[in-house]
């Protein structure tokens, strides 16, 4: 039996995530030492279980039938500033530590390049797995490279950006390679000076009301914080899982018919994809604010789904596939859930 490292038995999946639904995980690892993940995943394999990597449970939805399997609780912790030539610092977080914590740090030190991904609930682990961003920052603009452990060469290894394969909402570690690597460090190269380029919508206007002109990273840490603040609950308060659904990707070539049916169809260029807004989408159905089967469409985002009474999985399935036919029949666009599922 291994005892340094924390393992509990029969835990409710829901209480490690922020839509708090779920059946109950066979085991739950925590993770807060390098150590300790070759260790788990000589204990799962001694059990001959399946492994699930979980951060903070804002984007994993919870299934009733649970995890027959072994959950590794990423808590590995530790930021640090690796270089600094003058123009641009490299800094270096552990996978466990809040992605807002990393934004802060870096904010601190008047950098630019994820401070418009304040506030996002989660971790820096979770941030290179799906490409996280916001307000027109991601993080694989500004990635150098991952420290993950390999789980079929069972060593520890560092990829690149390039390896990573990063687009919208994508990367090796959530398609062609899921579930291979356990991200255990993230490492990204920040620059002095303000956001540069076009900002989203309602970032800028935000600024505009309040008479705010200097895009200093403070000074759009503040407003991310509150414009999520205005439209976004707080996961750790209200259950959701944040954003639910994925912008939707469209060709170059389609741009022009969508706007000549939706004038007002909010398009942007993020990287080198074109992405709806997913949110406007749904709003434009009627749906916002509506209570599906037990999940609210927020009346202050419809990007987001609220938990309110939803008894099970089946519920929030229902839910989800109202919303995407809506969507669908009025668009001829179609949804995609951002949250993984257990």
């Amino acid at each position: 039996m291994i005892v340094y490292m924390k393992i509990r038995e029969n835990v409710p999946i829901a209480e490690l995530t922020t839509m708090r639904m779920g059946g109950f995980a066979r085991y739950v690892v925590e993770i807060t030492t390098v150590n300790d993940i070759v260790e788990a995943y000589k204990f799962a394999d001694e059990k001959g279980l399946p492994t699930y990597i979980l951060g903070g449970g804002s984007n994993t939805i919870g299934r009733d039938e649970g995890f027959d399997g072994v959950i590794l609780l990423n808590k590995l912790r530790g930021i640090d500033v690796l270089g600094d030539d003058g123009e641009t610092v490299t800094v270096q977080a552990m996978a466990g530590e809040k992605l807002d914590d990393l934004a802060a740090f870096t904010v601190e030190r008047d950098l630019t390049g994820i401070e418009a991904m304040s506030a996002i609930p989660g971790t820096v682990g979770a941030a290179p797995v799906q490409n996280v961003g916001a307000y027109g920052q991601d993080i694989g603009a500004v990635l150098v490279s991952v420290e993950a452990f390999d789980t079929e060469l069972r060593d520890f290894i560092t990829l690149s950006v390039k390896e990573l394969g990063f687009r919208y909402r994508r990367s090796i570690l959530n398609s062609d390679m899921k579930k291979r690597f356990f991200v255990t460090a993230v490492t990204v190269r920040l620059r002095r000076g303000e956001i540069a380029g076009e900002l989203y919508r309602s970032l800028q206007a935000y600024l505009d009301e309040n008479g705010i002109a200097d895009r200093r990273p403070a000074t759009i840490r503040d407003a991310v914080i509150a414009v999520r603040a205005g439209k976004i609950p707080n996961p750790m308060k209200i259950a959701s899982s944040g954003s639910f659904f994925k912008n939707v990707s469209v060709d170059e070539a389609e741009i022009d018919g969508l706007r000549a049916k939706f004038p007002n169809i909010p398009i942007y260029k993020i990287g080198e994809s074109w992405e709806v807004a997913a949110g406007w989408l749904i709003e434009q159905t009627g749906l916002k604010g509506q209570l599906l089967h037990g999940m609210r469409v927020s009346d202050k985002a419809a990007l987001i789904l609220i938990n309110e009474s939803a008894g099970n999985y089946a519920d929030l399935a229902a839910a989800r596939a109202a919303i995407v036919a809506a969507v669908r029949d009025k668009f001829g666009l179609e949804l995609e859930q951002e949250p993984e599922e257990i």
